[in-house]
């Protein structure tokens, strides 16, 4: 018999007859709500956080998951004939949940759209490995979503909320004490929360960036394989995937077994992509495996000078179309061929991943014609600019002589009586 119960069954009684006259009162259907209030320490919780509990708000009572009567005002209704299971174990709460969320005529009763593989992904997962290893300490349902109360995943104050799932993870993953046992490094959150995904996450609450289990996956979470990095990235980055495929990066990478993606851009610490991660300047990736002078250098250094080309363009063209504007110049036509160059610079960055000079300067170079094509309009426009200044200057000077010669004559006729 458990402790818990034991001492249950020698302090209930007494309890009971201690507890207000109101308790008495109480409706039945709600005994397991007055009594645990009237308690102290971690049986006076699950009360509490029934408000916030998303089964709660289904109509799930205390019975529902932990059985017994919900009507008795005595421990009968933690006696086994009233069937009482109480908490369930580590080891068995994830079979515990799957009682209703492995089956689809439940959850379509209350959210279709929830899937009802959680428990077969699960026993997958390193997590669940682990489990049915013996392993208590990993995490299961409740280390994540948390328990009275379980809060909807839509709820921002649940542990699973898109922007709480990076320090959810964290209060596992990056405790030394906890992961010395397996080996596993505990630094991902803190280099997480500085890449590009944890700033949009975490401190712009942008819900589109990933977070842990985008990448990991959640019920079925296992550490991606060399193999499997790129395949993960492509979830949201497909087209830079797709291009990489093509170059001859690839074959090497599979030969040599490494891993795609993150040889460039790491892995929780993955930095905003800029400019300078290609050729061989200071802070470029290139350079990692291609000396200064070697092929893969020259190639690196050519792609990165057509980038710089594009930009060099569109800057020229930005400064120009900026002064025709200020002067009063209509250049609403030529700002669209700016946005055609920005976006064909877009694309050079992104086709960079074929590591082929010949796809970039395709894409550089018309990148370039439309930048050009905006500052010759800026140039036509700054020269219609000069011919109306000096048109005007013409007219006034005209306007000038003819009211001179007006005056005089006025003054001659003047003069004259």
């Amino acid at each position: 018999m458990r402790p818990g119960i034991l001492l249950w069954g020698i302090l209930g009684p007494l309890l009971f007859l201690a507890l207000p006259r109101t308790v008495a009162a109480a409706p039945q259907a709600e005994t397991c709500t007055t009594c645990h209030s009237a308690l102290e320490g971690r049986l006076a919780r699950p009360p509490l956080g029934a408000a916030d509990d998303v089964h709660t708000r289904r109509g799930f009572g205390c019975a529902s998951c932990h059985g017994g009567d919900p009507n008795a005002m005595s421990m009968d209704a933690h006696g086994r004939r009233a069937g009482f299971r109480g908490a369930p174990s580590p080891a068995e709460i994830p079979r515990f949940c799957a009682r209703c969320h492995s089956r689809p005529d439940v959850m379509r009763e209350f959210n279709p759209r929830l899937p009802t593989d959680q428990f077969s992904r699960f026993l997958t997962s390193v997590h669940g490995q682990r489990l049915a290893k013996g392993d208590t300490k990993v995490a299961t349902c409740t280390s994540c979503h948390g328990v009275h109360p379980v809060r909807a995943v839509s709820d921002s104050a649940s542990p699973v909320f898109p922007t709480n799932v990076p320090g959810t993870c964290a209060r596992c993953h990056a405790d030394p004490d906890r992961m010395k046992p397996y080996g596993i490094p505990t630094t991902q959150f803190e280099e997480y929360k500085g890449s590009v995904h944890g700033e949009g996450l975490i401190a712009r609450g942008n819900r589109q960036a990933p977070a842990c289990n985008d990448c990991h996956d959640n019920h079925g979470a296992v550490p991606p394989g060399v193999t499997s990095v790129a395949n993960v990235c492509a979830q949201c980055h497909s087209a830079a995937r797709d291009l990489f495929v093509r170059s001859p990066h690839k074959a090497a990478f599979d030969i040599l077994g490494e891993g795609e993606c993150i040889s460039c851009h790491g892995t929780h610490n993955i930095a905003f992509p800029s400019d300078e991660m290609i050729g061989g300047g200071r802070g470029a990736v290139c350079s990692r495996c291609h000396p200064a002078g070697s092929a893969g250098a020259q190639t690196a250094e050519e792609i990165r000078a057509r980038l710089e080309r594009v930009k060099a363009v569109i800057a020229g063209a930005e400064g120009l179309l900026a002064r025709t504007a200020t002067a009063g110049m209509d250049v609403a036509d030529a700002q669209l061929d700016l946005d055609e160059a920005r976006t064909q610079l877009i694309l050079s960055r992104a086709v960079t991943h074929t590591a082929s000079v010949a796809e970039v300067d395709r894409t550089a170079g018309a990148g370039v014609t439309a930048a050009e094509k905006a500052r010759a309009f800026g140039e036509a426009a700054m020269a219609e600019l000069a011919f109306r200044r000096r048109g005007l200057l013409v007219v006034v000077a005209i306007v000038v002589f003819v009211a001179a010669t007006l005056w005089l004559k006025i003054r001659e006729l003047e003069s004259r009586r």
